[in-house]
């Protein structure tokens, strides 16, 4: 397989106890396909989610849709993407090709054979990988062809029910923002304790003032989350980066 050149956030390492016990075998990155890291640095530079390199390995085999098996050993796992079932096959293909002048986590949002995940590292980096889903969606690519993959619906409540402890994109208006203890909730429904609720720890209004996104101003306006579909009265997604909820327009 070609020689890879490995672009991440080192303080993504930091967001998991899994990945400070087994950083010297497993690697969280951006990922390009560029041969020459020349070249790669290069194109990095002028790319507003400024990656950082972290070195270069060489691909020996796809263990799954997000990872992949160098030669020294080391499992190198794409960093801000949730793929598909059938993401391997189309991880294997792009293992073979070389001066790609975006991450392989593009072409896979470009492909449709991925969907940009709750943690994307900055703002610039979300903007980035969501435009690449948002053309693939409009396109019907890949798994957006399939209705099951399409966003849910707030009022679905079985549908969310269904996906509960999965990854998922909800779509809905914000009915109204409350706030009780140390939490801020994003209301979809009348029902508090039964309807679809986004909940927002206020440890990071922070960065959400930061973004320019202020929770209060959520309240009447539709929006799309995406998350891990959690369950307390009623159905939740916690959500702690501001790039987790976009304004549909």
């Amino acid at each position: 397989m070609a020689a890879i050149s490995i672009d991440g956030r080192i303080g993504q390492f930091r967001q998991s106890r899994f990945m400070k016990r087994f950083l010297p075998r497993l690697l969280t990155a951006f990922l390009s396909t560029a041969i020459l890291p020349a070249l790669l640095s290069s194109v990095m530079a002028q790319d507003p989610c400024k990656l950082t390199d972290i070195g270069t390995g060489t691909a020996a085999s796809v263990r799954d849709g997000r990872t992949l098996l160098l030669a020294d050993g080391r499992e190198l796992r794409l960093a801000a993407i949730e793929v598909a079932d059938d993401s391997r096959g189309a991880l294997q293909s792009l293992a073979y090709v070389g001066n790609s002048e975006q991450s392989v986590q593009q072409t896979l949002l470009e492909q449709g054979r991925a969907r940009v995940s709750a943690r994307t590292g900055s703002k610039a980096c979300a903007d980035l990988l969501l435009r690449n889903e948002r053309a693939a969606r409009a396109a019907r690519r890949g798994l957006w062809a399939d209705p099951n993959f399409a966003p849910l619906r707030s009022e679905n409540l079985a549908r969310i029910a269904a996906a509960r402890g999965q990854f998922a994109i909800v779509e809905g208006k914000v009915l109204s923002v409350r706030e009780s203890g140390a939490t801020i909730y994003l209301n979809f429904g009348r029902r508090w304790t039964q309807d679809f609720t986004v909940i927002i720890p206020k440890r990071h209004r922070r960065e959400f003032a930061t973004a320019g996104l202020d929770p209060k101003r959520l309240e009447g306006n539709p929006i799309r989350v995406r998350g891990w579909i959690g369950q307390q009265s009623g159905p939740v997604i916690e959500v702690v980066n501001p790039e987790q909820i976009e304004l549909v327009e």
